[in-house]
C-alpha cells in the first residue's frame, strides 16, 4: 500500500537497518509474495475481489502472521483490489472479475513485527493489447529502477529513471502517491517519488529499506479520490497499473525482500 505524496513522515528519520533486521523483513516479504503466489490461479471471470480477499486473509492468518492493512486507518480488509482505471487502494466487495480486466493486488503482512508490502497485476482472462502494454512498461520502469539502486545514489535519480521511461513509452507517471520507508513501521521515511530530478533527494545508504511501486496510467497523470475515502481513480478513465517490491539498500547494491518464490512476480498476461 502507497502513501500520499502529503502525509506526514513519522518522526522525519530515515531508519538505517544491520544484518537481523534484513533476516525480519526476508521473512515477511516472503510470505507476502507467496500469498500474492497463492492468488495467480483464482483470478479469473466471476470471481470477486471479495473472495480474493477472504482468501489473503485466511492464507495470512493460517501463516501466523497479520494482515497489516486490516483496520489500517479504518481499512477493513486484507488487500486492495485495483480494476482497470483505479490507480490504487481499490476496496474489495461484491464486484466480480470480467474478461479482460487487469487488476492489481496490493498485500501487506505482518510478521514478527516486520512488514512485507507489495502488489503485483494480473490479467482477467484475455486482455487488449493496449491494457498488456501498459502492465509491460510499469514493470519495466521497476526493473529498471531496482537496477540502480546502490549506495551513493539518490532518491531523485530512481524517480528520473522511472519518469523517463514511462514518458518515453507515451504513458504517464501518477505523482499524488508514492513509495516508503518500510520495517517495523508500514509507511515511514522517506517518501519515494516516481517521478523527479537527477542529483536530487535522499542519498542512499546500507541498511535504508523502502519500497518502489510506480502507478503507471494510459492517459495522463491526474488522479482523484472517490467518496469512500480510499479509492484513487483516473481522472480521464484511463487504465492504471501498478507493482511493488519491499527493498534494503545492501553495501554493493539492493536485496528484494518480497521476490516471488514461484518467480511469478508478473504474473502471464494473455493477449
Amino acid at each position: 500500500m502507497n502513501d500520499t505524496i502529503t502525509a506526514p513522515i513519522r518522526d522525519g528519520a530515515i531508519r538505517v537497518h544491520g544484518p537481523e533486521d534484513f533476516a525480519g523483513m526476508r521473512k515477511a516479504g516472503l510470505l507476502a509474495a507467496q500469498c500474492l503466489d497463492m492468488l495467480i490461479p483464482h483470478v479469473q471471470p466471476g470471481v470477486t475481489t471479495g473472495e480474493l480477499d477472504d482468501l489473503a486473509r485466511a492464507f495470512v492468518l493460517d501463516h501466523g502472521a497479520l494482515p497489516a492493512c486490516l483496520f489500517y486507518r479504518g481499512y477493513r480488509h486484507t488487500v486492495c483490489t485495483s480494476i482497470n482505471h483505479v490507480v490504487c487502494h481499490g476496496i474489495p466487495g461484491p464486484r466480480a472479475l470480467r474478461e479482460g480486466d487487469i487488476v492489481n493486488i496490493d498485500v501487506t503482512v505482518i510478521v514478527d513485527g516486520w512488514h512485507g508490502d507489495t502488489s503485483r497485476m494480473y490479467g482477467v482472462g484475455k486482455v487488449s493489447p493496449r491494457a498488456k502494454r501498459l502492465v509491460d512498461v510499469t514493470y519495466q520502469s521497476l526493473d529498471l529502477a531496482l537496477a540502480a539502486v546502490k549506495p551513493g545514489v539518490r532518491l531523485g535519480d530512481i524517480g528520473h529513471i522511472i519518469q523517463t521511461h514511462v514518458e518515453a513509452q507515451r504513458c504517464s507517471v501518477v505523482q499524488d502517491f508514492c513509495g516508503h520507508g518500510v520495517g517495523q513501521v508500514f509507511h515511514d521515511a522517506p517518501n519515494v517519488l516516481h517521478f523527479g530530478r537527477r542529483g536530487t533527494g535522499e542519498i542512499l545508504k546500507p541498511g535504508m529499506f523502502f519500497t518502489i511501486e510506480p502507478m503507471v496510467n494510459l492517459g495522463r497523470k491526474d488522479v482523484k479520490v472517490l467518496s469512500d475515502g480510499w479509492t484513487a481513480v483516473t481522472r480521464d478513465k484511463s487504465l492504471s497499473a501498478q507493482c511493488e517490491h519491499s527493498i534494503g539498500v545492501t553495501e554493493t547494491g539492493v536485496e528484494i525482500f518480497t521476490a516471488s518464490p514461484a518467480g511469478q512476480f508478473q504474473p502471464p498476461i494473455e493477449v
